[in-house]
């Protein structure tokens, strides 16, 4: 345990994209956070939630509000904060740490477990994920061109995992990104391959301004672009063209490409 405070890293008041499961669906809100001196986080939901008591969310957290660039090691302190409501107010939760991870570049900053936490034991077999059904590059979304990064949801046991990702966006709502077949949202994604991408504009915003902004919930199914699909190095360059400190990281052969199809 550290003696260490979220607060002190991402100051008071930031944003956050809370997940959870609610009868037994991935469920994904953009939220504002007020960051207690203890760890605690009082999440505000302008447009209401289904949130209880007992609850177990998770809270992707991070400081890049008003940061549009970023290098390879992605230098904002993040974190995927796993709690549980203790205190529901109307449209403001207060919720407990149970774990939680905060990472600056590629280095662990900060760390917490609460007594008695354990991570569950995954047994869910994983399956080779799927080869995407795209044929031709949909319409890339020129809108999207500036904001570079969003969260990544996926199912894990008992509450879902998030991880900010740089993404490349069509104008149908499909997401590509990159990764490896050895990350813990990789393996996650083969055990389950339905997930939730949120895209917001926190960028362009302040905290005050951005309670109120626009941000999409992009709900699918993870597939591969294997590297001998013919849209592998379209895609590839136009990811590039938008991302452009990830252009190392093509250079390992152990590089993987997703593409997220939407389905709602």
């Amino acid at each position: 345990m550290t003696t260490s405070s979220l607060r002190s890293l991402l100051g008071a008041q930031v944003l956050g994209v809370a997940s959870s499961y609610q009868q037994q669906q991935l469920s994904a809100a953009v939220c504002g956070v007020f960051v207690h001196p203890q760890n605690q986080l009082h999440c505000a939901f302008p447009k209401g939630h289904a949130l209880q008591v007992g609850d177990l969310l998770t809270v992707h957290l991070d400081n890049r509000t008003g940061v549009s660039d970023y290098d390879a090691d992605l230098s904002v302190y993040r974190c995927s904060y796993k709690g549980q409501v203790q205190q529901v107010m109307h449209d403001l939760v207060l919720l407990q740490p149970l774990q939680f991870s905060v990472f600056y570049g590629n280095r662990q900053v900060l760390e917490y477990q609460a007594p008695g936490y354990s991570y569950p034991r995954d047994d869910r077999p994983a399956q080779p994920v799927a080869k995407t059904p795209l044929t031709a590059l949909p319409q890339i979304d020129a809108a999207e061109h500036d904001n570079k990064v969003g969260v990544l949801i996926t199912k894990a046991l008992q509450q879902p995992h998030t991880t900010v990702m740089a993404f490349l966006s069509s104008a149908q709502d499909d997401i590509f990104f990159i990764t490896f077949a050895n990350t813990f949202k990789a393996q996650l994604l083969a055990r389950d391959p339905s997930c939730i991408f949120a895209i917001d504009s926190r960028a362009d915003f302040t905290f005050v301004q951005a309670i109120d902004w626009n941000y999409s919930l992009v709900r699918g199914e993870v597939c591969l672009i294997p590297r001998q699909h013919p849209l592998f190095v379209p895609v590839k360059e136009l990811f590039i063209a938008k991302n452009p400190w990830e252009v190392g990281f093509f250079d390992h052969p152990a590089v993987e490409m997703y593409h997220i199809k939407p389905t709602a």
